[in-house]
């Protein structure tokens, strides 16, 4: 069960991404909306941790699984969100900053050294695993400094966009409960992800003007009139 609630809270994430490039894709020309791309990488970052909650539940924890879930899910969903809600705000010097963070993530995630080896089947507690400088150190200040961006950003313009705000912070709350009760399982992990992705999705477009319908929350649902429109 803890399997399959990973790899589908994954496929719902995934969705939600891959539809927000296609979104971002489909503007009319002059209207770009970079913050739709940083938005669908966050989701996509989020769809890659779930997958590594699943290759966790299903095969157990090793060394491999626990990078790629805490490249993804501890180094780079946060602050990723966080970019999207500086460019959405018209700061465009995020991109630059949002890259260069990300090729740092990469970095610390295949170099930092594991101190102690990953088993078992439970969610590791990067704590027991990995220094605190640099790994632990960049994935503070990442996620503190995403997090500040995201509710900055919402609390700035909550009178303009009461709904789209409002969503959008619901949706980090949960994420961050998500990561608080990672001690329980892969189960309870996923389902917290997926209500977040979906949350967090639902908040994006209406941020953007679009009006999502309830059909575009499931995964491999095509067709959907409000798919093709754009603000």
């Amino acid at each position: 069960m803890e399997t399959l609630l990973a790899f589908l809270a994954a496929l719902i994430s995934l969705r939600l991404a891959g539809d927000l490039v296609t979104r971002y894709r489909n503007r009319p020309h002059g209207r770009a909306a970079p913050e739709l791309l940083a938005w669908a990488a966050a989701l996509a970052a989020y769809a890659l941790a779930s997958g590594a909650l699943a290759w966790g539940a299903a095969a157990g924890w090793d060394d491999r699984s626990f990078r790629v879930y805490y490249l993804f899910g501890g180094l780079l969903t946060a602050p990723l969100l966080g970019i999207g809600s500086l460019l959405l705000a018209g700061r465009r010097w995020a991109t630059p900053l949002g890259l260069l963070y990300t090729g740092l993530a990469v970095g610390v995630a295949i170099a930092a050294p594991i101190v102690e080896p990953v088993a078992g089947s439970s969610i590791p507690e990067a704590q027991d695993h990995l220094e605190f400088v640099p790994a632990r150190l960049v994935a503070v200040l990442g996620n503190t400094l995403g997090t500040a961006a995201v509710v900055v950003v919402a609390l700035a313009t909550l009178r303009r966009r009461p709904l789209a705000n409002l969503l959008i912070l619901a949706g980090v709350a949960v994420a961050a409960a998500g990561s608080a009760v990672a001690g329980l399982g892969e189960a309870e992990s996923a389902i917290f992800v997926a209500v977040a992705a979906i949350l967090l999705y639902v908040g994006f477009l209406t941020a953007s003007g679009t009006r999502p319908a309830l059909a575009e929350l499931l995964p491999g649902v095509r067709g959907s009139p409000s798919a093709k429109r754009e603000a």
